[in-house]
Parts: structure tokens; C-alpha cells; sequence
């Protein structure tokens, strides 16, 4: 007789490795043959396994000194070949291990000279017209790249952004902003100038060069200079370098943001990379730790034969610990990482609380018309049809990118309206003036759906004085009063549904002391939640009841914090900070998914900050 089991159920896959959720996750950093001169402020050309290295130093000066040492892969061991014309370091490398470039550089003066590989021998070629060192390049072979930024002898770190034809070069588009020892990546018509140094401390930020012009785009998650690089602007990897100190770091890119992978096994900077090589295939050779190295790792990703995608909610047994697992994703792992700035830096405004990290929407603004609404894709925010009543000190809004409603705040053009009853509805393109709140309030929070929304609390009077109880809801016409809070508040955080949503935080008439309860909202009632770790007000929210977000504000002393939480529908956990303390913000999205952006530091900012879950494998246990 067949056993249940045989009928409906399913079968455990067992592996002696947890899986992966891409092949990329599955790389791995690998001892490769040594080089045969350890040195620093080395090129990199090619891939992996054909690799190329050249010039460099050898600490210190004058002797040994700058080097016009060129070293060759196989795949396994380093080959000396024929020398530069001229010793240096600190150079614009790119190209293949037969066809690459060396632009600039340092011998101890600032160099235009430009030399050419052909596979055999250098030849000197046209100079730069900027003579710089710390300079970075991008470029697939001798006779197409860029070289960028850098420091000149006057003025010093600069923008300069130079093109090459196999001929000359010929200064294009700057930078947007000036920077040493940049990672670069990519070709002439399509680069990556990822981190590099402002002279005084690493930086995150990276720009895209479309072959025309350069445009800001998503950081790296680690700021760092003089790291390696291989692939393309739309799979690339960037590994090693220093931030305050050496890093491993290895970070992916995918051609929408970057993820962290595997660290190389030591962590260095000034290293040689694999520009044209690839993010599944890569070599990051030489470098410095406390001295010169000489080692080479390889990067390399397991081959699909033996890949097994992971996929939420998938059980498995592992062999090798003896466990069964399920591939989930962790909120408490989860990190910040910079995205596209506003168009208008704002803060103590409104955004929808049902909106997405790849759908977001804000509106209002604290100058300099009020109603300014912006729309994000993931990528960069948008400027859409403002608001009919500009307005701020409105925190939230009831709904998503393409149906979202808002109501109250300040709007303090022509004759102020401190407390205004003005609502308005958002179709994805414009706003629609709808019914009016029956009492009109500022720095009140909101919550649900453009149909079933929540309005709570908030100020009637100027400054905020006279804080309220009142609650409305809102079912897609008219807003109706419902049950009060227990306890006046103002300037409070909130997240979730019209029937299962919470406010956290606040205070009372703009009293400095804040605090730090939780209420829940049923639909039809609310009930005391977990309290939140600490005091805190003009703070955001975004997620569910069960699994929600509390994001930065203002503490009890008036500090303002980075500090974030999580909410399980019980109680608060302190999860990663954000990278700048600030108030004011105004986050979309969910706990696996979402973003706070602008606020307020010492002034209004536009920055955004994307919160990302990743995907885990956990082992299940008895409970």
C-alpha cells in the first residue's frame, strides 16, 4: 500500500553546500602564481587567465624605486617581458595583454607620457594633455580609452577627462567631481568611475560616462581608493583598496546596484585588476598591506553545472552540517546603501507609505514652492505636477506611486495656513483636490492605502501648540473621525495597512521631551505595541505591522540619530544605522525593500538611502 507520503508529498533536495541565489554569488577568491617583483601604484591590463601588469614601485625612493617592469600571465605563472621606455607609477592603465595603454603617472614628477603594448614591445605615443598622476583609466585596447581625473601639478586633484583615438587624446566632458586613484571600469563609450579619494578621505560615489558626458549614479557600498577592477558597466566587479584602512571588499555590479560578495583572501590596495576581464573571471595581483606583496588571487564563479539557485522559502538538507535549512530573506542582515538624490533637497514632508523601492513617490517640501512631487524607479527620482496647496510639517501620505492621498500640514504661502484641512488625491500624473479632514492639523502621520488611509494626531495651532487626539479615515471619498488615541501626539513615525498599521514615537506642543511608545491600529481600535528602543520624533516608518521599519530622528536630548529598528508585531530590535543621522525623511517601501530620502542634518538634504534584506540560508529548529 503506497504511504501518503509517496502521493502528496515532496522530496527534501539534499546538498553538501548551502546554495546560491545567483552564479555570481557562488565566486570565490584563489591563490594564482606570485608576481616576480612585489610592488605598488602598479597598472593592470586583460584577464583572467591573460593577464598584465606593469611599472609600479618599489618602496622606497630613490631606490629600488619607479619600475618599468611589465609581467605577463598564462593562468598560472607571471612572465617578465619587455620593459617601459620610461619608469612610474601611478598611471592610467587599460587594455588587453596585447594591445594597452600606460597614460601619466609619477616618477617623482607628474608625467603626460603616454606608451603603447602591441603584445611585445612599448612605443611612446601621444601624451596627455594634462600631465597627472593618481590618474584612472578605462578602455578595452590600445586604441580606445579614457583617462580620468587625477592630480596635476596645478591645480591638484582634478576632473580632467581626456579620450583616446590610437592617436591622441582629446579632452571631452569632465567629471562632475574630482577625484584620486578612482577604480575605473568599463570601455571609451561606456565607463565606471567607481570611489577614489577627494585628497582628504575615500568616497563612495560613483559617475557613468555614456561616451558623451558623466551622470552620478548608485554608490558603492564601501568607499574605497586604489582597488581593481574587471568587466563591463553592466557586470563588473570591483575588489581591495583603502578606506580608513585596507579593505577585501569584493562588490558586484549589475547594472542597476551594487552587492557584496566574497572578500579576497588579503586585503590590499594599489593593486593591479583584470579590466577586460570579466565578473565571473578575475585577477587582483600586487598591492600593499604594511609592505610591497607579490601574490596574485583569482576570482572565479562556480560553473553552472553545479549552480543551484536559492529561492525564498526553499528547504533543503545539508549534508555537510547534518541540517535542514530554509533559503529566506534576513531583515536584521539587511544594509543601507546610497541611491539617486531628490531634485529638491526637503524635509518634514510627505511620501506614500505603501510605495515601493522601485515605485516611490514624495510631495511637499519646506521650500521653496511647497508642493514639489518626485517620483523614484530604483534609480533616480523624477519631477512630477505639484500639489494644488503646497504644504509641509505633513508626515506620510495614504497610498502608492500611481494612488496616493494626503491631507494637513503648513502652508505658509500668502497668508498662512498652519493647520490646513486641504486633502488631495494622486492618479501617477497630477493631484485632485478631494473633501476636506474634519480638523485640520500639521505634523501628523499617515498611514493604509488611498482608499482605506489612516490620519492620526498632529498639531492645530501655529508652531504646533494644541497637539490632538483626533484620528480619521480616509475610504477613498471622504474622511471620516474614528477612534482617538489614548494620549495627544505629534511628529510621530507610522507604517502599515488601514487595518493593521502603527504610529511610534512623538511628542506632545512641541515639548522637547519625546517619547518612545508604540500604538497599534486594528482598523477599529488601537492597543499598546513594544516600546521603541529609544525616544524619538520626526522619525519615518515603512513596512508592515509584522515586519516594519523605523528609521533616524530626533532623541530626547534633540540629538539627531541614524538609529533604525525593526518591528516583529511584539516588539522593537535595533538593526544597521543609517549612514547619516538626520530628521525629517520620508521612507517608502517594505522590510526586505526600501528607502528613506532627504531630511534634514544641519541642512535640508536630497540624498536617498535604499535598505536591502539579503537572501540566507537558516537552519530550522524545534521550537
Amino acid at each position: 500500500m503506497a504511504e501518503y507520503k509517496d502521493i502528496k508529498g515532496f522530496k527534501v533536495q539534499t546538498v553538501s553546500t548551502d546554495p546560491a541565489a545567483n552564479v555570481i554569488a557562488t565566486g570565490t577568491w584563489a591563490s594564482g602564481g606570485d608576481i616576480n617583483t612585489a610592488r605598488i601604484y602598479l597598472s593592470g591590463a586583460g584577464t583572467q587567465p591573460a593577464g598584465l601588469i606593469y611599472a609600479g614601485l618599489v618602496p622606497p625612493e630613490p631606490s629600488p624605486g619607479w619600475k618599468t617592469l611589465t609581467e605577463s600571465y598564462d593562468g598560472s605563472t607571471w612572465t617578465e617581458v619587455n620593459d617601459l621606455n620610461t619608469a612610474r607609477g601611478s598611471g592610467a592603465g587599460f587594455g588587453s595583454q596585447t594591445s594597452a595603454i600606460l597614460a601619466g603617472g609619477y616618477n617623482p614628477t607628474k608625467l603626460a607620457l603616454n606608451e603603447s603594448w602591441n603584445g611585445t614591445s612599448w612605443t611612446e605615443v601621444g601624451d596627455l594633455n594634462v600631465a597627472r598622476r593618481n590618474i584612472s583609466g578605462a578602455g578595452s585596447t590600445n586604441t580606445a580609452g579614457l583617462a580620468f581625473g587625477g592630480e596635476s601639478p596645478t591645480p591638484s586633484i582634478v576632473t580632467s577627462n581626456e579620450s583616446w583615438n590610437g592617436t591622441s587624446w582629446t579632452e571631452v566632458n569632465d567629471l562632475n567631481t574630482g577625484r584620486i586613484l578612482i577604480i575605473g571600469l568599463g570601455i571609451q563609450t561606456s565607463a565606471f568611475a567607481a570611489g577614489g579619494s577627494n585628497g582628504t578621505a575615500a568616497v563612495a560615489s560613483v559617475e557613468s560616462w555614456n561616451g558623451t558626458s558623466w551622470t552620478e549614479t548608485t554608490d558603492i557600498n564601501t568607499a574605497r581608493y586604489g582597488g581593481g577592477q574587471s568587466g563591463t558597466t553592466t557586470s563588473g566587479l570591483i575588489f581591495g583598496g583603502q578606506t580608513a584602512s585596507n579593505v577585501a571588499n569584493t562588490e558586484f555590479w549589475n547594472g542597476t546596484s551594487w552587492t557584496e560578495l566574497n572578500d579576497l583572501s588579503t586585503a590590499r590596495r594599489y593593486i593591479g585588476g583584470s579590466p577586460v576581464g570579466s565578473s565571473s573571471a578575475a585577477l587582483a595581483s600586487g598591492g600593499y598591506t604594511t609592505t610591497q606583496v607579490a601574490n596574485t588571487e583569482e576570482w572565479t564563479v562556480a560553473p553552472p553545472a553545479s549552480f543551484q539557485q536559492e529561492n525564498l522559502g526553499q528547504v533543503f538538507y545539508n549534508s555537510t552540517s547534518d541540517v535542514f535549512k530554509v533559503t529566506q530573506q534576513s531583515v536584521p542582515a539587511g544594509t543601507w546603501a546610497s541611491g539617486g538624490d531628490l531634485n529638491t533637497a526637503r524635509y518634514r514632508f510627505g511620501g506614500a507609505s505603501q510605495g515601493t523601492q522601485n515605485a516611490g513617490l514624495v510631495f511637499g517640501s519646506d521650500s521653496p514652492t511647497y508642493g514639489q512631487t518626485e517620483e523614484y524607479n530604483g534609480t533616480a527620482w523624477s519631477e512630477q505636477n505639484d500639489l494644488n496647496t503646497g504644504r509641509y510639517l505633513s508626515y506620510g501620505g495614504a497610498g502608492s506611486q500611481t494612488a496616493c492621498v494626503t491631507a494637513g500640514g503648513y502652508n505658509p504661502v500668502g497668508s498662512p495656513v498652519y493647520n490646513t484641512v486641504v486633502s488631495e488625491t494622486y492618479n501617477g500624473t497630477s493631484w485632485t483636490e478631494g473633501n476636506d479632514l474634519n480638523t485640520g492639523r500639521l505634523d501628523c502621520s499617515t498611514f493604509g492605502s488611498s482608499t482605506a488611509g489612516v490620519l492620526v494626531g498632529g498639531g492645530i495651532g501655529a508652531g504646533g501648540p494644541n497637539t490632538v487626539t483626533n484620528v480619521e479615515t480616509y475610504d477613498g471619498t471622504s474622511w471620516t473621525e474614528t477612534t482617538d488615541i489614548p494620549t495627544a501626539t505629534q511628529e510621530m513615525g507610522s507604517l502599515g495597512t488601514g487595518t493593521a498599521g502603527l504610529i511610534f514615537g512623538g511628542s506632545v506642543d512641541n515639548d522637547p521631551t519625546t517619547k518612545n511608545t508604540t500604538l497599534e491600529w486594528n482598523g477599529t481600535s488601537w492597543a499598546s505595541g513594544g516600546n521603541y528602543p529609544i525616544y524619538i520624533k520626526y522619525t519615518t516608518g515603512f513596512g508592515s505591522l509584522t515586519n516594519g521599519i523605523g528609521a533616524g530622528g530626533s532623541d530626547q536630548v534633540g540629538t539627531k540619530t541614524g538609529v533604525c529598528n525593526i518591528y516583529n508585531g511584539t516588539s522593537w530590535s535595533e538593526i544597521a544605522e543609517l549612514a547619516t543621522a538626520k530628521i525629517g525623511t520620508s521612507g517608502n517601501g517594505t522590510a526586505q525593500a526600501g528607502f528613506v530620502a532627504g531630511g534634514y542634518t544641519t541642512i535640508q538634504i536630497a540624498t536617498t538611502e535604499e535598505w536591502t534584506t539579503p537572501i540566507v540560508n537558516s537552519t530550522l529548529t524545534a521550537s
